[in-house]
């Protein structure tokens, strides 16, 4: 890639994110020839639901190794499993036995987070963090269950009060990333920079030290995610497959995936963002980051 161009293009998405109102870290990699791009890639944020990439990735290498039956009945109550959210278990409303690998299906997918809290008690995160240590993943960190994402002060107001909490997630930030709400502080949540997922999404399509076929289990959960207005509208076509994880928290907006073209080419592609607009809803900042992600797969492609 011409240096200056690059520069230059660098240069012109920061300006993009900085008037959407977005801070951004950004990484794409070809994983054929291992050439990437990104913009401030290293970054760390909260990892919110990205975590249930190696949650996912812990429990299917001990149903592989043995140690879980994934065809397992793991009964859940309503209510028991704390956590609150728009979709899955958390919205039943009688009690459930639900079959390890199942549970895994709903955590990656739909997102469910009653269902990741379930697998969390079997596999903890101290657990997640040795897998991913194993897999040679640094810089993704594993502190905290699932319902403690649903703490935070907009679970606390009134829907029609959301921008209220947004409003805080925005002020009450450190230079250092710290923060008061305990969930955005990278010193206390659990957490990632855009190279990390990177990583692991290298390790999971050519995979040189997770298992091949637990690895192709992660990759088909990820291409039947459900949740797909984020980065899916720039990167899938009928000559591509997309496969990808979303997270989400108060002010944050991230998505990590891999879109596989039908000429042989595949990228990993991690979009990691905090907005300043205190607004519950921004459709604008969906569709900025998946322009700016789609850019910087469009130049590596270019070359």
């Amino acid at each position: 890639m011409n240096v200056a161009t690059t520069t230059a293009l660098l240069r012109g998405l920061r300006r993009e994110l900085d008037e959407g109102g977005l801070r951004g870290s950004f990484l794409v990699r070809d994983l054929r020839s291992g050439e990437e791009i990104g913009i401030e890639p290293e970054v760390e944020f909260p990892s919110a639901s990205l975590v249930k990439v190696p949650l996912a990735l812990a429990v299917l290498e001990r149903v592989r190794a043995g140690e879980i039956d994934g065809a397992e009945q793991i009964p859940v109550e309503p209510g028991r499993v704390a956590t609150f959210g728009p979709i899955g278990i958390s919205r039943f409303r009688h009690p459930a036995r639900v079959a390890v690998e199942d549970l895994v299906y709903l955590s990656t997918c739909l997102s469910d987070g009653a269902a990741a809290d379930a697998l969390l008690a079997l596999v903890s995160p101290e657990r997640v963090a040795a897998s991913l240590r194993a897999a040679g993943v640094a810089g993704i960190t594993v502190r905290h269950t699932m319902v403690e994402l649903h703490h935070t002060p907009v679970d606390r107001l009134d829907p029609d009060e959301g921008h209220l909490a947004h409003s805080l997630a925005i002020d009450a930030g450190t230079a250092g990333r710290g923060h008061r709400i305990p969930q955005l502080d990278v010193a206390r949540a659990s957490t990632g920079t855009a190279r990390a997922f990177v990583d692991l999404l290298q390790e999971l399509w050519a995979p040189t030290r997770v298992d091949p076929e637990v690895a192709a289990r992660v990759r088909a959960l990820m291409a039947h995610n459900v949740l797909r207005h984020r980065l899916t509208p720039d990167f899938v076509s009928d000559a591509t497959t997309w496969s990808s994880k979303t997270g989400s928290l108060l002010n944050l907006r991230h998505e990590v995936g891999v879109v596989e073209h039908a000429d042989g080419a595949v990228y990993a592609v991690a979009a990691l963002t905090e907005s300043r607009v205190p607004a519950v809803h921004q459709p604008g900042a969906e569709a900025l980051m998946a322009r700016v992600a789609r850019t910087l797969r469009d130049r590596l492609r270019s070359g």
